[in-house]
C-alpha cells in the first residue's frame, strides 16, 4: 500500500507544488491549509488531493487534524513541514504580534505537527519529516529578524530531531529554497524582482517544482542514508 504524505501549506505555490510531486510518485497524499477555502477546493478540484484546514500555531488543531487525515488515509509516513508566514518590517518597528505570529507558525508549527506524528514512526520504524526552511534562515535578511530567526530555528530543529530518529529509522531534513517564482514573489514590483535576480548566479527564479524534486527525493527509499542534512536550491546566491 502507498505510504500517505501530508504537506502543510500544501495547496498553493512551493506546497501545491510538493503535494503534486508526491503525488506522482505514488504517495498518498493530505494537503493541509490554514485560510483560504476557495482555493484549497480549486486545488482539490484539480489534483484530486483532499485537503484538511487548520492552523499549524495551534497544538490542538494539529492533533485533531492529523487524526482526521489519518482516519481517511492511513498514518502519516511522510510529514512535509512547509507552512510559512512573513510580517516583514525593520526591526526598530516590529511589534510583539508580528514577531509571534512568525514565530507560531514557521517555527512552533514544527513542534505542533511533528510531535503527535513523532511516536507512530517511531514505533513503525519509519518516517521521513521534511522541514522547508528558506536562504534567509541561513544568511539572514534586513527586514526579516522575525522570518530569519524562525527559519534558522527549523535547521536547529532539523538537525537535533535527525539524531533522535536515526536509529528508528526516520530521517529528518531540511530543504532552504532560495527565491522562488510563485505568486507572491512575482507581485513584488519588476524592478525589485529584476535586483533579486541579478543577485543569483544562475540569473533566474526557480521554480516551485524545482524545490518539489527536492522533497520527493528525501522522502524517497533512496535518501535513507541523509538524515540532519540541508538541501540548499537557490540558484548559487548562498553558497554554505
Amino acid at each position: 500500500m502507498a505510504r500517505v504524505a501530508l504537506v502543510t501549506g500544501g495547496t498553493r505555490g512551493i506546497g501545491a507544488a510538493i503535494s503534486q510531486a508526491l503525488k506522482d510518485a505514488g504517495y498518498r497524499v493530505a494537503a493541509n491549509y490554514a485560510g483560504n477555502d476557495s482555493v484549497a477546493r480549486e486545488f482539490t478540484e484539480k489534483t484530486g488531493i483532499p485537503t484538511y484546514k487548520w492552523s499549524v500555531a495551534d497544538y490542538e488543531s494539529c492533533v485533531a487534524g492529523i487524526a482526521e487525515v489519518e482516519a481517511d488515509l492511513g498514518s502519516v509516513e511522510i510529514l512535509v513541514n512547509n507552512a510559512g508566514i512573513t510580517r516583514d518590517t525593520m526591526f526598530h518597528k516590529m511589534t510583539r504580534a508580528q514577531w509571534s505570529d512568525v514565530m507560531e507558525t514557521n517555527l512552533d508549527g514544527l513542534f505542533n505537527m511533528t510531535h503527535p506524528i513523532w511516536p507512530g514512526m517511531r514505533a513503525r520504524k519509519f518516517g521521513r519529516v521534511i522541514n522547508i526552511s528558506s536562504i534567509n534562515g541561513q544568511k539572514g535578511q534586513m527586514g526579516q529578524v522575525n522570518y530569519s530567526a524562525s527559519k534558522a530555528g527549523d535547521l536547529g530543529f532539523t538537525k537535533a530531531l535527525a539524531q533522535e530518529g536515526a536509529a528508528k529509522g526516520i530521517t529528518v531534513n531540511a530543504v532552504c529554497p532560495g527565491y522562488i517564482g510563485t505568486e507572491m514573489v512575482m507581485a513584488v514590483p519588476e524592478k525589485v524582482r529584476a535586483n533579486i535576480i541579478s543577485q543569483i548566479p544562475v540569473g533566474r527564479l526557480g521554480e516551485p517544482s524545482e524545490i518539489a524534486r527536492c522533497v520527493a527525493f528525501l522522502a524517497s527509499d533512496d535518501a535513507g542514508f541523509i538524515t540532519g542534512a540541508t538541501l540548499t536550491a537557490n540558484g548559487g546566491q548562498f553558497v554554505v
